[in-house]
């Protein structure tokens, strides 16, 4: 019976290594796994090995026969052990497999050892044995590796024997008994691992120490043996088993320190040390605060680095230390490079424990130290969120000042540091206000309002003018609000008679400004007329600009100046205020025509085309929206008008950089396209003349562009076809075919080529038909994407267009489009059975009738 299964699982073996699908790779293994598991000890020596039996014999194997028979379940193991390397290597089996496969070679050869196997045969024992429990203790099953590593131990031990038994002079000896130290050290280590995982820290315990006596022998283990102890203070640590940490790690640096020659190196002590500190701080503070200060000290002579200074400065504050000796820690890395993150977070440190003095010294050193970085109102900012903790309100004021101030002379803090500002600002404003302190409150959000700029406006702006409202109401300062008003109309006053260029644009701008908070901060019904205000504003500073080249005072440089800013005034109103659409067309025209007034520079030229091209496209989207016909066709002229203005600006700055990537040529032509189509344009067949012959143009302009030829009111049947066919043409130059889009694409051109509901389809226009139908069929025989859905469709139009040549008597016409329908039922998958049926049936009724109709006719003479 032994013998039977331990056949039974060599048979398995040469299964495996014969198959090639993964599946079954998998499937093998796992049979292999538990056959090999139910083999026992005894089964190798014992083991009847079915033979052919020798005559007169009744079947019992001989002794040469059954040495034959192992033999080959040996080599079968070792077959398996190297096909289970090649194939890990391969990436054909896992981990975990090859564990498993380690398993069953190794077992089966412990089975094959018989009772005194040479030194090499044992020499390959200890390896296979090792690698197996170290196998299954690398993938988490450490329960099973100590059963392996103990042969692993045994057939150490035989191996010492036989060494000391046979070798032939000193100097042998020597080598073969180092390397029985070398295996028994791997297999040391290893138990410790074990040990270690299953939570038997006295067994773990004895084998490192039994390694370390080891170590004056194999002194090149030294790094090895450290890095284990290490290793298992981080899981202990993680396991939050302090006591059992700090030994390791205690372990760990004291093997680092056996042999120079082989350390790890200062870098890793100090990690070891690092994590020792910290294990003794979170295991009790208070009674190891001795421990874990003397474990960071000692990291950081070994090697500096930040977060060895950060735990040192936990510690310390944890301890209750003086100032005077936090300082010193804070000193040891002042003189080093320390990056802005870190010295923030030691800042945040120290004043979270109230350390301010300590605290706010070293946030001003860190300033000096990062004066020139971008980075730097990071600083300022922790700065002023730690002084208004403390109540030192007027401090925090000033460093708010000094970044206004900054901010208006070239040292503007990052976004991401101005909005946080901003959130500082508006929370201590906030609290003003829930206190009633309403002047307070103001004076905060007044710091908030001096970083918005004309353009710059949104939604925030909005708010904080409402809560500013809020607070003068409070005040009974209604005459705020009031002021505002009056100093509007006093300005749109002056605007209209002054005649001084400078005053005029001076006051203009103030009137932009003054207008744009008041709009941020009224509800939806009243802001449509102030918004119409602003415009007229930036029409009157177009129409002065204009006509100021003939005022000697005012010079071509201030000319400039005020265009830039009146231009990009109106180019931020545009985006901001995208969602009135007409309103936003304005304000890009404007843009557009104040432009004019500056030098014609890259900039300048991108955003007058980017103005009109907006301007054009607002224009187009009105027009689709249910107006009248005089109505559309007004604003469609006007996109032309601005498509050509835009193409004459695009030749120019096309000559002044690389533009490959840049659609404008795309949009020029489909909004021209869709302006032109719907105006009914006589000119439109021209420039499409000019499309057809590009040859880089996209699918998707050619399907938008047929698209745009059916949109009401357009209807050019033609050019949609002959776009699809192009876009078609374009689908199956590509080297793999998208077969969704495709589908989509053909689908609009038979629909376009086939009308539902038409019998009398001319035989030209359905061999044409017919010829997508061929064209989509090998598309849907050539790949499995073509949606399912699609090809239902196409089936169905098929079908029904025999059915159609049926009803009218035109038989083999209705074979044919009937009998191309079938072709795609073909290839329908879940949705083929609702169908099958009822198709083969009428398609029965069609050949039938076909027949019929070909009996009547005349044979044809021969």
């Amino acid at each position: 019976m032994a013998g039977a299964r331990l056949a039974a699982v060599e048979g398995l073996v040469r299964e495996l290594l014969r198959e090639e699908a993964p599946f079954r790779i998998a499937a093998l293994i796992e049979e292999l796994f538990q056959a090999a598991g139910s083999v026992c000890e005894e089964d190798g020596g014992a083991a009847e090995v079915p033979l052919a039996s020798a005559p007169g014999e009744a079947g019992v194997p001989c002794a040469p026969q059954r040495a034959a028979a192992l033999a080959q379940v040996e080599e079968s193991a070792i077959s398996l052990w190297n096909w289970a390397v090649t194939k890990h290597t391969g990436s054909v089996v896992n981990d975990e497999q090859r564990a498993k496969l380690r398993f069953v070679a190794c077992r089966l050869v412990c089975l094959c050892e018989g009772s005194d196997p040479p030194e090499g045969t044992i020499r390959r024992q200890i390896l296979m044995a090792m690698k197996t429990g170290k196998g299954w203790i690398d993938i988490g099953k450490a329960d099973l590796a100590d059963g392996f590593l103990e042969i692993a131990m045994s057939s150490i031990e035989k191996l010492y024997a036989k060494v000391l038994k046979g070798s032939d002079g000193e100097a042998d000896i020597h080598v073969h008994k180092a390397d029985v130290e070398k295996n028994l050290f791997k297999v040391l280590s290893y138990q410790a691992e074990s040990a270690v995982a299953q939570g038997d820290f006295q067994k773990a315990v004895m084998c490192v120490q039994r390694c370390k006596d080891m170590l004056m022998k194999l002194p090149k283990e030294t790094c090895y043996l450290s890095i284990l102890c290490y290793n298992f203070g981080v899981e202990t640590y993680e396991w939050k088993r302090y006591e059992q940490s700090s030994f390791w790690l205690s372990q760990s640096y004291d093997i680092g320190k056996m042999d120079m020659k082989y350390s790890v190196g200062k870098e890793m002590q100090a990690k070891v040390l690092r994590l020792l500190a910290t294990a003794y701080f979170e295991w009790d503070c208070n009674l190891y605060l001795d421990k874990a200060l003397q474990a960071i000290s000692l990291a950081n002579q070994e090697n500096l680095h930040p977060a060895g200074c950060f735990l040192k400065i936990k510690i310390l504050l944890k301890s209750g230390a003086s100032d005077e000796d936090i300082n010193s820690a804070v000193a040891e890395f002042l003189h080093h490079e320390m990056s802005l993150d870190f010295c923030l977070n030691t800042a945040k440190l120290l004043l979270e424990h109230r350390r301010e003095s300590v605290g706010f010294d070293f946030l001003k050193s860190v300033a000096e130290r990062f004066e020139s970085s971008p980075d730097l109102g990071r600083i300022t900012l922790l700065h002023i969120e730690f002084l208004l903790q403390n109540k030192r309100e007027l401090l925090a004021k000033q460093k708010v000042e000094e970044i206004i101030i900054g901010h208006y002379t070239g040292k503007q803090l990052l976004p991401e540091a101005l909005n946080r500002l901003h959130i500082i600002l508006w929370d201590r404003a906030a609290k003003h206000y829930e206190s009633k302190s309403y002047s307070e409150a103001l004076h905060w959000y007044n710091y908030s309002v001096s970083f918005y700029t004309p353009g710059q406006i949104d939604q925030n702006l909005a708010k904080l003018q409402r809560n500013m409202s809020s607070c003068y109401l409070h005040l009974k300062q209604i005459d705020k609000n009031e002021q505002q008003v009056v100093a509007i109309k006093a300005l749109e006053y002056l605007s209209e008679y002054l005649q001084d260029c400078r005053q005029l644009f001076a006051a203009l701008k103030c009137l932009v400004r003054l207008m744009l908070s008041k709009v941020m901060a009224e509800n939806e019904e009243k802001r449509d007329e102030d918004i119409n205000s602003v415009l007229t504003y930036l029409a009157l500073a177009h129409k002065r600009l204009a006509e100021s080249f003939t005022e000697e005072k005012f010079t071509g440089d201030m000319r400039i100046l005020d265009a830039h800013w009146f231009r990009k005034v109106a180019w931020n109103l545009a985006v901001q205020f995208r969602g009135y659409p007409e309103k936003m067309r304005d304000f890009f025209l404007l843009s557009f025509k104040l432009s004019q007034f500056c030098p014609s520079d890259k900039a300048v030229l991108i955003a007058q085309k980017t103005c009109l091209l907006m301007a054009a496209a607002v224009d187009l989207e009105m027009g689709r929206q249910q107006v009248t016909p005089s109505k559309q066709m007004e604003l469609l002229t006007q996109a032309l008008q601005h498509l050509q203005a835009c193409k004459e600006i695009w030749k120019v700055l096309k000559l002044t950089g690389d533009f490959a990537k840049d659609p404008t040529d795309t949009l020029l032509l489909l909004y021209e396209f869709e302006a032109r189509s719907k105006l009914n344009d006589p000119t439109l067949h021209n420039l499409m003349e000019s499309v057809w012959e590009q040859p880089q143009i996209e699918v998707k302009t050619l399907e938008i562009i047929a698209s745009l030829a059916m949109e009401s009111p357009a209807r050019y049947p033609v050019l949609c076809k002959k776009a699809l066919k192009c876009a078609l043409n374009l689908h199956r130059k590509q080297t793999a075919i998208d077969a969704v889009k495709f589908s989509k694409c053909l689908h609009s051109l038979i629909n376009l080529s086939l009308p539902t509901g038409l019998t009398d389809l001319d035989a030209c226009v359905l061999q044409e038909v017919w010829d997508y139908f061929e064209d989509a069929l090998s598309i849907v025989s050539s790949t499995d994407a073509y949606p399912e859905m699609e090809i239902l469709w196409l089936m169905t139009r098929a079908w029904n267009t025999g059915i159609f040549q049926y009803t009218v008597g035109k038989y083999k016409e209705a074979e044919q489009w009937c009998g191309l329908g079938m072709r795609f039922l073909n290839h329908l998958g879940s949705l083929k059975k609702s169908y099958e049926g009822h198709m083969i049936g009428l398609y029965s009724e069609v050949l039938d009738k076909l027949d019929r109709a070909k009996g009547f006719l005349p044979n044809e003479e021969e």
